[in-house]
C-alpha cells in the first residue's frame, strides 16, 4: 500500500533546526506518510541527524545529492515520491502535529486536488509574531470554475499545503531561479477544480533575520519571469476568461511581493535598475496606478490595510518609482 501523503524535506546546512522539524513531521496524528528527506549537498552534520532519525523510523527516505538549490531538491523528492498526496517543508520550519490528518481529510471529504492552511511566522525561540492567514473570506470548498478569487490573493507558498501527486506529472519546479513557488503554484491552481483551505496556522514559518539582506540581490528579476510565466500558461487554461483575477495576481506579486522584495536592496544602482523593470512591467501589463490603489485582498483595500510606513513606500512607488532609490 502507498502511503497517503509523501513529506518532501529539501535540507541544506540546516542541522541546527532539522532535529526539530522532523520531529513535527514524525509527531503527526496522520501515520501513514513518508517523509523523503533530499540532503542537498550540507556541508555541516545534517546528514549525520537524518541517519540517526532514518534508523528510528522506517518512515523516512534518505537521499543525498550534490548542491542544486531548492527546486533541484525538491523535484528529486517528487520523482522519489509514491504517496497519493504531495507536501513540501522546509527544512527550517514545523508544523502543529494535526496538520496532515485534518487536511487530508479535507481534501477526501470535497475531493480536492489541492488543499491548504494558515501560517504564521515564528521567530529563533518559537514565538508566534506575525499570522499569514489564506484567503479566510473564502469557504472551506472553493470551487474554481465558480468563484476564481483565490488566484488573485494567494501566496505562493509550496509549503503550506498538499498537492494530489497527478499535478506534478507534467510539473516541476524551475530550477535556478529565484520565485520558483510563484512560477509552479499558481499553476498547479490552474490544472485543479477543486480547492480546499482551513483557517488555521498548521505551517510554522521561521524567519532568519539574518539571512534576510543576503539573499536580495538582482535575482529580485526573476520575479517577472515567474509572473510571465503564469500568465503564458493562464492563458491556455480552462480558466482564461477570469482575466481580472489574472490581473489581482499581477499586482500582488508584481508590484506589491516585487516592492518588498527590493525594500531590502542595498545597492543603489541595482535597486535604481530593478526600479525600472518594474516601470516596464506595470506598462506591459497594463497595471494603472488606480488599479494598484484599488487591489483588495480579503475582500479588504491592501494598500489602506497596511502599516503607515508601508502604505508611504508603495505610494511613493507610484508616484514615482525612482524616489525609491533613496530608501
Amino acid at each position: 500500500m502507498n502511503p497517503l501523503i509523501s513529506v518532501i524535506v529539501p535540507v541544506y546546512n540546516t542541522s541546527k533546526y532539522l532535529s526539530k522539524c522532523l520531529d513535527s513531521i514524525l509527531n503527526q496524528t496522520l501515520k501513514d506518510i513518508e517523509i523523503i528527506v533530499v540532503n542537498d549537498g550540507s556541508k555541516d552534520n545534517s546528514q549525520q541527524i537524518i541517519d540517526d532519525y532514518s534508523t528510528k523510523d522506517n518512515r523516512i527516505k534518505s537521499i543525498i545529492k550534490e548542491n542544486g538549490g531548492l527546486s533541484d531538491a525538491r523535484n528529486v523528492g517528487i520523482e522519489n515520491a509514491t504517496g497519493e498526496f504531495i507536501a513540501f517543508i522546509d527544512s527550517d520550519d514545523y508544523i502543529d502535529s494535526t496538520m496532515f490528518e485534518k487536511m487530508f481529510d479535507l481534501a477526501k471529504k470535497h475531493q480536492s486536488e489541492i488543499v491548504l492552511c494558515d501560517l504564521v511566522k515564528v521567530d529563533e525561540k518559537g514565538t508566534e509574531f506575525r499570522d499569514l492567514p489564506q484567503s479566510p473570506q473564502l469557504p472551506e470548498k472553493i470551487v474554481l470554475s465558480d468563484d476564481f478569487t483565490i488566484f488573485g490573493e494567494m501566496s505562493c507558498f509550496a509549503c503550506n499545503k498538499i498537492f494530489r501527486k497527478e499535478l506534478f506529472v507534467q510539473h516541476r519546479f524551475r530550477a535556478g531561479i529565484h520565485f520558483e513557488d510563484i512560477e509552479l503554484i499558481p499553476k498547479l491552481f490552474l490544472d485543479s477544480t477543486i480547492i480546499s483551505k482551513i483557517n488555521e496556522p498548521f505551517y510554522k514559518y521561521f524567519e532568519r533575520q539574518d539571512s534576510i539582506t543576503k539573499t536580495h540581490t538582482e535575482k529580485g528579476l526573476d520575479m517577472f519571469l515567474a509572473i510571465k510565466e503564469v500568465t503564458n500558461y493562464f492563458y491556455k487554461s480552462k480558466y482564461n476568461t477570469f482575466v481580472s483575477e489574472l490581473k489581482r495576481f499581477q499586482i500582488i506579486q508584481g508590484y506589491y511581493s516585487y516592492l518588498a522584495y527590493v525594500a531590502y536592496v542595498k545597492n543603489k544602482s541595482l535597486k535604481i535598475q530593478l526600479l525600472n523593470e518594474l516601470n516596464e512591467f506595470l506598462k506591459t501589463c497594463k497595471l494603472s496606478k488606480k488599479e494598484i490603489r484599488k487591489y483588495k485582498r480579503f475582500d479588504i483595500n491592501y494598500l489602506n490595510s497596511l502599516p503607515l510606513k508601508k502604505r508611504i513606500y508603495y505610494e511613493l512607488a507610484l508616484i514615482n518609482l525612482q524616489l525609491l532609490s533613496k530608501f
